[in-house]
């Protein structure tokens, strides 16, 4: 057993000695937050944390990414592996802080259930998970032994891949199966399937004061800034269909003019105008007792007067939730009885404690706010000022959770049927 606790050490050692000369010491007290930017699965991430807080805990408490698994909580089982600058470590012997301007990989970047990983298929195929606790740990230190050494010989797979511990004796079929892809892919494993395009590495940010954590507007109050929506699967998709009764050249009239466009959304306001389409803005939401201020750029980067369709993106990130990408798309229709049918569809990719709401809560909020928008639209068009949407209630959010659960329940019955 100590044999396999240095082995699993090792690479959390080799990360610590490579990143303690670069990194100045700072000092915070138990109960204050520090500031922490990274890269997750190739997107910017930032937590707020207190400095005893682990990689494993920020990973899942804090982003969401609940695939990293724990177990020992001592540096032994290996079920919490990521990779950090490319190296295999143990997220629950490394401190949130300790990440500050690296490069993290968790098992949620190696694929999407719609397009998995190799090392995925070949996990299911090879049936080389029983209960799959520990699996996530076993695909992460495989991918990072396949990355490093292109073909291990399989009398040496055992002994590479004893670092994480099976509870349920699997170990012939796991190794069978990181065997099969190292037969493969003799040229080297595949790159992940769900992480972003690279990004340059986040400055190390520094503490305000005595460690209070950055307000998001000292953070943001640079210049124009490069939006960049990751590329994976979204964490909702939103589309709200309406039927406006204004006529097409009013409808458009309102859509192609940005600062009355941004009146209609709820809780949306411009603060500066970069040119060539692009902006800083705020957008405040509230759900229940959840108030939320998001502060990011938005770029205009479709707007076609034949088809009257608008195509937006945007990233954004409140000092304490998380960070927001989307990708929305605004599309008019003139209809035959001189009314207007819009569709507006919004992917949003969500990270840290926003992105632990469920999918069918963001799912009804946002819609609720879409709906919203394309009904100040409408008014726009008439003349009238757009309206402030009243914050959702916990009781609304409630209601609104159960009348979306109990309407898949009638869908999938109906299929059923």
């Amino acid at each position: 057993m100590t044999e396999l606790r240095e082995r699993a050490l090792a690479p959390l050692r080799r990360h610590r000695r490579r990143r303690g000369h670069q990194t100045p010491g700072v000092r915070c007290a138990a109960d204050e937050l520090m500031r922490v930017d990274f890269i997750i699965n190739g997107r910017p991430a930032t937590v707020h944390v207190a400095p005893r807080v682990t990689l494993a805990d920020a990973l899942r408490d804090h982003l969401g990414l609940t695939g990293t698994h724990l177990g020992c909580e001592h540096g032994v089982c290996g079920l919490c592996t990521v990779l950090v600058d490319g190296d295999a470590a143990r997220a629950c012997l490394m401190l949130a802080c300790q990440v500050d301007g690296s490069e993290v990989l968790t098992v949620e970047g190696m694929g999407t259930p719609s397009d998995l990983h190799p090392l995925q298929e070949s996990f299911g195929s090879h049936h080389a998970l029983q209960c799959g606790f520990c699996t996530p740990g076993q695909i992460m230190s495989a991918y990072d032994l396949l990355k490093t050494d292109e073909q291990p010989s399989e009398e040496e797979l055992p002994d590479q891949l004893s670092g994480v511990l099976c509870r349920c004796t699997g170990y012939r079929n796991i190794v069978d199966a990181v065997a099969d892809v190292a037969r493969k892919y003799p040229d080297g494993v595949p790159r992940p399937r769900n992480c972003a395009q690279p990004e340059p590495r986040l400055p190390r940010a520094t503490l305000g004061g005595a460690g209070e954590p950055m307000e998001l507007e000292q953070a943001n109050t640079g210049g124009r800034a490069e939006i960049s929506v990751p590329s994976g699967e979204p964490t909702a998709v939103v589309t709200v269909d309406t039927v406006a009764d204004e006529p097409i050249d009013r409808i458009w009239s309102i859509i192609e003019s940005t600062s009355t466009l941004a009146a209609c959304l709820p809780g949306a306001e411009i603060i500066e105008d970069f040119g060539d389409d692009q902006y800083k803005g705020r957008m405040r939401v509230s759900l229940g007792p959840v108030r939320l201020a998001f502060l990011g750029d938005v770029r205009i980067v479709e707007r076609d007067e034949e088809t009257h369709r608008v195509k937006v993106i945007g990233q954004a990130a409140d000092a304490s939730s998380g960070d927001v990408a989307a990708v929305v798309d605004l599309v008019a229709e003139p209809q035959g009885d001189g009314r207007t049918a819009l569709r507006a569809t919004a992917e949003l990719h969500m990270a840290g404690r926003i992105a632990q709401f469920g999918r069918g809560l963001v799912n009804d909020v946002s819609r609720d706010m879409f709906q919203q928008f394309a009904s100040n639209i409408e008014a726009a068009a008439r003349g009238e000022a757009p309206t402030e949407a009243a914050p959702a209630s916990a009781l609304s959010m409630v209601m609104a959770l159960i009348r979306s659960r109990v309407a898949a329940l009638v869908r999938l019955f109906s299929r059923r049927n």
